[in-house]
Order: C-alpha cells, then sequence, then structure tokens
C-alpha cells in the first residue's frame, strides 16, 4: 500500500504536468533551506539532500571538518564518526556527515520556510514549462475561450494558460462575447516574470495561410505552393498560389468543388471575400491576374533604378471602378501582391495622354508612324466626348493605339536611362553575390517592415538603395516610425554577418634574420621618458661599425660646440621669493629645469648626449648618467 507522501507526491506531478525529477528537486531544495534556516549555517557550508520518492524518507548530508576535540557540532565532527562515513578520512580533512533526526526537529519557521522554497520551485518549473510548451507553437493555430473584453485587448483561455488578442490583432466588425471558443494565430511568445506572455491575432495574413494548409490537402503535402498574401483582415485578400506537380490546377484545388473548401476559410474569417490567383512568373501577366475580377487592356512595366517599379495599366472605361475598387482597395491590394507600383488608367484617358505626348517634337517620330491610325482616334474621342455610344471596335481601336505609344515611349525612357543603369551595376558589381540571391523575408524584421520593403525582391537591392538612394527607403518605410531606417540597417548587418566568409589560415611566425635586426637597429632611436614629465629625450642609437684589426689609438680632439647659455648653474632655491604662479615664479621653474641639464659629449661614443640632475631622494648617482 502507497504511502501518503508518495501519493501526494504523484498528486502534484499529475496536477502540474510536471516531471518527477523536477519535483523532487524542489522537495530537496526545501529541505536545504529548511536545514540552513534552522542551524544557522552558512552559505560557504555544503549541505545536499536526499529524498526517496517512494518512501518519502529524506536524509541531510553536512560538511564538517574532522578534528580530535569537536567544539562545533555544526562544523566540526571527531574521527570516528567521520570514518563511518568515509573510511579514508584523516584530521583536517572535510567530509560530508549525514545529521540525524533533522526534519522531526525542524520548527515552525524551517517548516514554513521549506513550504514556501517548495511552491517558488514548482512555480518557476511550471512557467518553464509553460514557456517551452507554448514557444513551439509560435507560428500556428490554436483554439482558445474568451474569458474577458475590454477597449484594448480580449483575454483567452488556452487551458493552462491565458493569452491576449490587442484590438490591432483583431478582425474589425467582429464581435466577441465571453465563453465563445475563437481560433487564432500565436503570433509571440515572450518570458516574463508571471509565465509566458503569450499574443495572438486573427488579421495577421499567415492566419489565412495556416486556415489554407489544413483546409487544402495539396498545399499541405506540398503539390501547391502559396507565393504571396495580400490581406485587410475584414474586407478582401488575394491568394497567390502555384503548382509543384503537373496536372494540379492551383486555384481549383483551394477553392474545391463548388467552392466548398473556400468557404470554409470565409466563415472562419467573419465573411472575408478571398480571391485566389495563379501566380506566372510572367509580371504582366501576374499583374493582370492579380487585378480580377477586372479585365485588362494592357500592362506596361518600367523597372526605373531611382523611382522604383511602376506598372501603368489600361483597362476599359466601364471596368475602371472595378479594377480601383472600394477607396482603392483592389489596387492596393493588388501592389502588395505583386510588389509594384500600379498605376490603372482607362482607356480613353491613356490616348488622350498619348496624344497630348506625341505632339511635342521630341516624339515626332511616334506621330509619323501613327499618322494613319490618328484620325480615326481623334474621331472616336469627340464621340465619346458628346456622349455618343461607341462600339466595342472602336474601343479595340483606341486600345491598339494606347498600346502602341506606350511602348513606343517605354523604349525611349529605356534608352535614356542606360547610362543610369550603368552606373548602378557597376555599385551592384561592390556588393556581395549573396544578398541578391537572399529574399527579403530572411531579414529578421516584423512583418509590416518585411512587407512596406517587398518591392525590393532581395537583400542585395536594399544594400545598393543605402548606398545610391536611401531617401526611397526612408520613404518606404515612412509608416514605421522614426528608427525604420536604422533597424534595416541593423539587420542587414545581422544578416551580412551569418553569410559564411572564408576563413583566413594563420600564418606562422617568422623570426627575422639576424641580418634584418641588425640593419633595423642601425637608424633606431631611442625614446626616453623625461624624468620630470615636461618632455621626452631623444637619444641616438650607435650604429654596429665591423670590427677592424685593432689600430694604435690616436687622441682625437672634440668636435667645436657651439655654447649655450643655461644661465646660473647654482642649485639655490628661493622659493619664497615669488608667489606661486605668478609670471615670475614660471619664469624660475624653467630656469631650474634648464640648470637640472647639460650638454656633454660621449668620446666613446661620437655624439652629444644630455646629462640630467635627479630629484632629490633618488637613490642613485645625483646625475643620470654615469659618466662624469
Amino acid at each position: 500500500m502507497r504511502n501518503e507522501f508518495e501519493i501526494a507526491f504523484n498528486e502534484i506531478t499529475e496536477m502540474r504536468s510536471l516531471p518527477r525529477e523536477i519535483v523532487l528537486e524542489a522537495l530537496q531544495t526545501a529541505l536545504i533551506s529548511a536545514y540552513r534556516r534552522d542551524a544557522g549555517a552558512s552559505a560557504a557550508q555544503r549541505v545536499e539532500a536526499k529524498l526517496d520518492a517512494t518512501t518519502g524518507r529524506a536524509r541531510i548530508y553536512v560538511e564538517k571538518e574532522v578534528v580530535d576535540d569537536v567544539m562545533n557540532f555544526n562544523t566540526e565532527v571527531d574521527l570516528e564518526k567521520a570514518r563511518y562515513y568515509d573510511p579514508e578520512a584523516n584530521l583536517g580533512d572535510m567530509v560530508m556527515v549525514g545529521v540525524e533526526g533533522t526534519t522531526k526537529k525542524f520548527g515552525r519557521i524551517a517548516a514554513q520556510t521549506a513550504k514556501q522554497v517548495i511552491l517558488q520551485k514548482i512555480r518557476e518549473a511550471e512557467r518553464n514549462a509553460l514557456y517551452e510548451e507554448f514557444s513551439g507553437k509560435e507560428g500556428d493555430l490554436m483554439v482558445g475561450t474568451v474569458q474577458s473584453i475590454n477597449s484594448n485587448l480580449v483575454t483567452l483561455s488556452l487551458g493552462r494558460t491565458e493569452a491576449v488578442l490587442p484590438r490591432a490583432q483583431q478582425i474589425p466588425g467582429e464581435k466577441y462575447k465571453p465563453h465563445d471558443k475563437i481560433r487564432t494565430y500565436v503570433l509571440e511568445v515572450k518570458r516574463t516574470n508571471r509565465g509566458p506572455s503569450i499574443v495572438v491575432s486573427r488579421a495577421h495574413r499567415n492566419m489565412l495561410r495556416r486556415l489554407l494548409e489544413y483546409e487544402v490537402p495539396e498545399i499541405y503535402n506540398g503539390q501547391v505552393e502559396i507565393k504571396n498574401i495580400a490581406r485587410e483582415a475584414g474586407h478582401r485578400s488575394k491568394v497567390a498560389v502555384a503548382a509543384l506537380q503537373e496536372g494540379i490546377d492551383p486555384v481549383g484545388a483551394c477553392v474545391g468543388i463548388r467552392g466548398i473548401r473556400i468557404q470554409n476559410i470565409v466563415k472562419e474569417l467573419h465573411d472575408e471575400k478571398i480571391d485566389v490567383i495563379e501566380w506566372n512568373p510572367d509580371q504582366e501577366e501576374f499583374i493582370k491576374k492579380a487585378l480580377s475580377p477586372a479585365r485588362v487592356t494592357g500592362v506596361y512595366l518600367e523597372d526605373d533604378p531611382d523611382a522604383g517599379r511602376t506598372a501603368t495599366v489600361v483597362v476599359p472605361d466601364d471596368q475602371l471602378s472595378l479594377a480601383i475598387g472600394r477607396e482603392g482597395q483592389n489596387a492596393r491590394l493588388a501592389a502588395k501582391l505583386t510588389g509594384w507600383r500600379i498605376d490603372i488608367k482607362s482607356v480613353t484617358e491613356a490616348v488622350g495622354d498619348a496624344i497630348a505626348k506625341i505632339e511635342t517634337p521630341a516624339f515626332a517620330d511616334i506621330k509619323t508612324r501613327t499618322a494613319e491610325m490618328l484620325p480615326d482616334v481623334k474621331r472616336i474621342l469627340e464621340k465619346k466626348s458628346a456622349s455618343r455610344v461607341i462600339s466595342p471596335e472602336e474601343y479595340t481601336a483606341l486600345g491598339k493605339f494606347a498600346d502602341m505609344v506606350e511602348r513606343r515611349l517605354l523604349a525611349t525612357r529605356e534608352n535614356a536611362r542606360k547610362a543610369r543603369i550603368d552606373e548602378l551595376n557597376a555599385v551592384r558589381a561592390t556588393l556581395p553575390r549573396k544578398a541578391f540571391e537572399t529574399p527579403v523575408t530572411a531579414l529578421d524584421l516584423p512583418d509590416s517592415y518585411i512587407e512596406a520593403l517587398q518591392p525590393m525582391d532581395n537583400v542585395g537591392e536594399i544594400m545598393l538603395r543605402f548606398l545610391i538612394d536611401e531617401d526611397r527607403l526612408r520613404h518606404m518605410l515612412s509608416g514605421q516610425g522614426r528608427d525604420a531606417l536604422a533597424r534595416v540597417q541593423i539587420a542587414l548587418d545581422r544578416l551580412m554577418l551569418e553569410v559564411d566568409q572564408p576563413k583566413e589560415e594563420p600564418q606562422a611566425e617568422v623570426a627575422p634574420a639576424p641580418e634584418a635586426v641588425e640593419a633595423v637597429a642601425e637608424d633606431e632611436e631611442t625614446v626616453i621618458p623625461a624624468a620630470f614629465g615636461d618632455e621626452h629625450l631623444v637619444v641616438e642609437t650607435p650604429k654596429k661599425v665591423e670590427r677592424k684589426p685593432e689600430a694604435p689609438k690616436v687622441a682625437t680632439p672634440p668636435a667645436p660646440q657651439e655654447e649655450v647659455d643655461y644661465g646660473d648653474l647654482s642649485f639655490e632655491d628661493d622659493e619664497d621669493t615669488f608667489a606661486p604662479g605668478t609670471k615670475e615664479s614660471q619664469q624660475k621653474k624653467k630656469k631650474e629645469r634648464q640648470q637640472r641639464r647639460e650638454l656633454v659629449f660621449d668620446e666613446d661614443r661620437g655624439v652629444q648626449v644630455v646629462k640630467r640632475k635627479r630629484k632629490g631622494g633618488r637613490q642613485r648617482d645625483s646625475w643620470g648618467m654615469d659618466e662624469e
């Protein structure tokens, strides 16, 4: 039959969902703290506790010194008892000795201390276990129960912990009630002193990605890939998908039979409209599909190195409002999905702009090429301005004229910017090639930053803009805060540090040849710090001279030196004569420094050296050199 300790021990592990080892460690730590509190043991003394999880028997071992005569039973032990625990113990050794009847002698304060330590350790272990559990679920979907609602956030229960749904991450227009079960996307998990802080979202675009993965088996199995998602929560979303396996219709797989798959997602997202578009490597075709349900007459791409990528889209007059969408929503989502800035025009507007441009002398050649079509185009425009009915064939003629002029203008502008492109290519060649192969999503930045920088395509383009056009980056990040540009720069630096660089092998140090050392030492000058801290003295190192057979020494008279007037060389002290800080005292100090120096000629070296007198109290000769 199990005892009470084992029952309580198993109950704690099951109720708190903690491993047995962690609970056992908490109990042992509590016993050690209780013993220290009861016996008054210092923190320097080693104390260990062992607990049997089955029987509940606890033993405490304390480090004590082996002595002949025990004066303090808490820190000392005699040799006989020490050898019971360690047969090789000798006098002066430190031995771990068991304490008898410790837990029974614990007082009320020690027991209360043990209780507090147990609770604290279990709470810490529970918080760590919760963080480890939910940090692995970051970026996944979870179902939570609404607990409380206020103006700023909604508190959800996830079972063992809680999560918050901020207002910015809620779907506009969606209402929540207590005890409602809602599906959310785990946006962020942070470690805090009170346990993990979990932030969930229903407005994030990755929630739509996860819902598509759950509802569409082809996406989950990797047969269909989600290229990009543009979402305005609660209103409309656009999803670009591509088939990775032949014979699969990516749009049909996502929509399902009679739209059953996409309808389940629409209901989950509060009746949000979802457009599923097939991704196309041809950017013109991709932009046409991204603007659906509107029909597009023509798309003209212009990748300006300074102004950025702009797509001019021409649509029929009756499709203009549909292409732009309510408050520009359709055009805005298409721009986010494709990464191009989209300028939408009606056919009539595009033809009017084309006629105005070809009338200028700079585009006289275009006017010549379109001379046959120009009269008919002007007639149709007059008919349009008179509010008369225009046939589909006439709209087609207008579209052909606009297409011819737009493509001719694009070619003209492309030729004009060749010099600028060559200049940018020269700068691009100085950047790492791997940077142009790294997508923007590899940067450690928030999703709003990634979405704003998406038109750059890769990290290399962002680095290029930092060098040639920082204002454009600042404009793209205008809605992200003042420090947005600095955060992008830091993310770029971190990413570039992670790029594998070829490691240079350490070169072995080679000792210089003796001849090289001698050659360097020939012209070397030695700088000697001044004894008084006011200047440095430069003493020439004597040059090495090859030894020759000794010749009779001939006395050479010293070279004549110019006499230097150092003033009076007496060492009398007149400190009381002048007040400190006056002009006279400064002159006196300068004179004293000069008096402690003397220029002499060294006959052995053949050079002129400086002798200086040391200050009083030095334990050497009175002069700084041995020569007299």
